[in-house]
């Protein structure tokens, strides 16, 4: 019982410094944000976010959203026209539905695997397999097509634009500074 009441007690003053250690004296003569979502959105630019301090990181964490990604949402708007089976940004893979135009008996399924967050033509890896079905009998194959290459070609054109729109929103929204700061 005595020892189960000293590790009780060293869980709670673990769990209090680590509460304390993401604390800082506030700055006061800063006048704060009066929107939440603006201060949000500068918190997210700036790299702050929840840290346990681990690591020496005070300034929080890298945060790569996938609205904040050019390659992903590039991919995502290349493929809006079909039905997504599997979308997982941390692992860095789209899989399509089974599409077909018509032709009930061949269908196409796309796979994109990121290999790099930079826009570059390595670092993506689009993959397309096609299904043929006769009589209740289907086979997969994976095919080398064009249609790989335009695929490719016009996720990397599109991330390359968001990418240079998100750089020109961030300079014109950077608050101008003053004579004197």
């Amino acid at each position: 019982m005595f020892f189960y009441n000293i590790l009780k007690s060293f869980c709670l003053l673990v769990v209090i410094l680590i509460f304390f250690d993401g604390c800082a004296k506030p700055d006061w003569s800063k006048t704060a944000e009066p929107d939440g979502k603006k201060r949000a959105r500068n918190n997210v630019e700036e790299g702050r976010g929840f840290s346990l301090g681990i690591g020496g990181n005070k300034k929080g964490g890298d945060f790569l959203f996938a609205s904040a990604n050019p390659m992903w949402r590039a991919s995502l708007e290349t493929l809006n026209f079909l039905t997504l089976a599997s979308v997982d940004y941390a692992g860095g893979l789209i899989i399509t539905d089974w599409y077909s135009e018509g032709n009930t008996n061949e269908a196409i399924k796309i796979t994109i695997r990121f290999l790099s967050n930079e826009i570059r033509a390595d670092g993506i890896d689009v993959t397309l397999h096609k299904k043929i079905c006769n009589d209740n009998n289907c086979t997969v194959n994976k095919i080398e097509s064009d249609l790989i290459f335009e695929i490719k070609d016009t996720i990397l054109r599109k991330a390359a634009t968001l990418n240079t729109q998100t750089k020109k929103n961030a300079r014109k929204n950077k608050p101008k500074k003053k004579w004197g700061d």
